[in-house]
């Protein structure tokens, strides 16, 4: 039982390193608290999912080692006040289809972290701050604001979307 709780510890260590490397530090722990449950891969043993509460936070990608965003995880590091250095603010008029899963173009872009690189994890808001979606950015931010044209943001998952967790049948 002890070496059980050790390796639940050592995961969870883990998980909150990359999301520290990943998206700054201090959001490991504000992501995934004590009472996470990660989920191994039965034939590698590596790791997969992080749940919460039978919700979906987050995939770790077995390409890179890092973490693909839920909304859900991405609303619990802007609540957390830590998501600054991946914040897309997108215009009102382009909000209701975004929420929806479609991508977000560059002249619907008001604001962006001057920080985001290409391929980076993102988390795309509303002027209020509401998650409106998760995906990868196409542009660094500074682009994100120049430019005019072209996609921005390819988003993965709308916050309007059906949610992603645990099936329990």
């Amino acid at each position: 039982m002890v070496e059980m709780a050790s390796k639940l510890t050592e995961a969870l260590k883990k998980i909150r390193c990359i999301a520290d490397y990943q998206f700054g530090r201090g959001v490991g722990s504000v992501l995934f608290p004590e009472d996470v449950e990660i989920v191994t891969s039965k034939r590698t043993g590596r790791i997969r999912h992080v749940y919460l509460k039978g919700e979906l936070l987050a995939t770790l990608r077995p390409l890179d080692g890092l973490f693909s965003l839920t909304v859900e995880g991405a609303k619990r590091i802007v609540e957390g006040g830590l998501a600054k250095r991946m914040l897309v603010v997108v215009m009102d008029e382009a909000a209701p289809f975004v929420r929806q899963g479609r991508n977000v173009f560059a002249k619907h872009v008001l604001d962006a972290a001057e920080e985001i690189l290409p391929q980076e994890e993102v988390i795309v808001v509303n002027r209020e701050g509401e998650v409106l979606a998760v995906g990868r950015a196409v542009l660094t931010g500074r682009e994100m604001k120049l430019f005019k044209r072209g996609v921005a943001v390819q988003v993965r998952r709308g916050a309007g979307e059906p949610r992603e967790g645990r099936s329990r049948t």
